[in-house]
């Protein structure tokens, strides 16, 4: 992404229009994307969440919001390549270098190797915003680094830093890729050898905005952009700020990638006999997928019922169906113990918490937050997850397991153990709900796996689970 135009000239009380970079200590973008990333380092903030602030803190907007974006998105993605190339420019241990410091260097080394900023341009930002921040022997020490980064481009860099792909393959994807080492083997065993660099690289390219029109509340007609190529929901945004389109800030349509608008769609597209009035997304928030599915209940004269542990996302669930059809409530409640009777409800998602590892486009710091050991826990919430909502479903009614992760202990282990552990529970087909979506088969037979690489999507599991009579 280039560089935002800008004019010089310092900052007053009123902002001026978008100015040429001077660099200068008070560069907005720079300083917006500096103080996402602390947030990131101190505060364990998302990204996506801390970015918003910034920019307005900052004054942004337009192309310089769009710059500061790409500078925190990029920088996150790319940083275990990034430190691979500091670490051959420094002569001390990456951990031995003020935090501060580092945050800036990881900017800068973004501007001049992904990013198409002047090289000029790049060196004299940072090092201005390493001497405003911390002071003048840092900046020193960030210029000389930052001139040794600017020797070689990209590629030539990650093959003198990169173990050798034969002897080494998982040290060369983690430095070529930037991933971390256990994250590389864990998508390896669920994508396979041949398929695994493709889906890294897809992991560093930032998603497209897509957007999703609730039926009955809105048409996929009134929303900007090409119609997405599975969902029937949903349309590709051609730029611009989604919060714009007046159907999205009206509620009436929302932000939501196309793999999530494919599980509401899987979830109803589940045959069913008998009573089909009441449906149950026990794992809610933040609400994206609940608000598709009570408009989908909804044209059809069912419920939907929204369950979730967390108060604050409960809230965001509530926020997101509010004055939307289909809406049966909002229940803060711990999904692995519900408050319902049993066998009263003939649909239920269990959307469940995971390790996110197949949603690395949109939360780039994910792969750096999350260690090998959060498995085991999140493994044992997902089969009591399912657990509870094959107790809650009623005989002959569907269950669909989902997950934003295609490591196999949280796809076919857990629908492995779940069936083990019940005889009254069968898996079905899933490929049979989304016949229009090619070369989608999962771990298990029956079961569907999207992909970055392949869908453009994110890396959704679903399995869908029939309670027998």
């Amino acid at each position: 992404m280039a560089e935002p135009g800008r004019r010089g000239g310092r900052r007053g009380s009123r902002r001026p229009a978008p100015r040429k970079a001077t660099g200068r200590p008070g560069d907005p973008a720079r300083l917006a994307a500096l103080q996402v990333l602390q947030a990131v380092r101190v505060d364990d903030a998302y990204a996506n969440l801390a970015l918003p602030a910034a920019l307005r803190d900052h004054g942004l907007q337009g192309r310089d919001a769009a710059f500061a974006t790409e500078l925190v998105s990029g920088t996150l993605r790319r940083r275990g390549t990034y430190d691979a190339v500091l670490a051959a420019c420094i002569d001390r241990p990456l951990a031995k270098v003020e935090a501060k410091v580092l945050d800036a260097l990881r900017l800068g080394t973004h501007q001049l190797l992904g990013m198409r900023v002047p090289s000029h341009a790049a060196l004299n930002t940072t090092v201005d915003l390493v001497r405003s921040r911390v002071g003048p022997g840092a900046a020193s020490f960030a210029n000389a680094v930052l001139r040794r980064v600017s020797e070689h481009d990209l590629d030539t860099w990650i093959g003198r830093v990169a173990p050798d792909p034969d002897a080494d393959p998982t040290g060369h994807a983690v430095v070529a890729y930037s991933h971390p080492a256990w994250v590389v083997d864990a998508l390896r065993e669920a994508v396979g050898a041949d398929e695994l660099p493709a889906l890294l690289a897809a992991d560093n390219e930032p998603p497209r905005v897509t957007l999703v029109a609730r039926p009955g509340w809105a048409r996929r007609d009134e929303l900007p952009g090409e119609p997405t190529p599975y969902s029937p929901y949903g349309v590709v945004l051609d730029g611009g700020d989604p919060g714009a389109v007046p159907a999205v800030a009206e509620g009436r349509a929302g932000v939501q990638d196309e793999g999530s608008q494919l599980v509401a769609a899987a979830l109803a597209a589940a045959p069913l006999t008998g009573s089909d009035a009441t449906w149950l997304d026990l794992c809610a928030g933040p609400g994206g997928k609940a608000a598709l599915l009570a408009a989908i209940a909804a044209e059809r004269g069912a419920t939907l019922l929204a369950n979730e542990r967390q108060p604050h996302r409960a809230r965001l669930v509530a926020r997101a169906t509010s004055g939307g059809p289909g809406v049966l409530g909002v229940v803060t409640g711990d999904g692995t113990a519900p408050p319902y009777r049993p066998a009263s409800f003939d649909r239920i998602l269990v959307d469940a918490p995971c390790t996110g590892l197949g949603a690395l486009r949109r939360r780039p710091e994910s792969r750096w937050r999350r260690r090998p050991e959060d498995l085991a826990e999140l493994v044992v919430l997902q089969q009591q997850l399912v657990g509870s909502a094959l107790s809650l479903v009623r005989p002959g009614g569907v269950v669909l397991y989902a997950t934003c992760s295609p490591v196999l202990a949280e796809t076919a282990g857990v629908v492995r153990a779940v069936l083990d552990a019940r005889s009254d529970v069968r898996l079905e087909d899933a490929g049979a709900l989304l016949p229009q979506v090619p070369d989608c088969a999962g771990p298990l037979p029956g079961t569907l796996q999207l992909w970055p690489h392949r869908h453009a999507t994110d890396a959704m599991f679903l399995a869908l689970l029939r309670r027998d009579g």
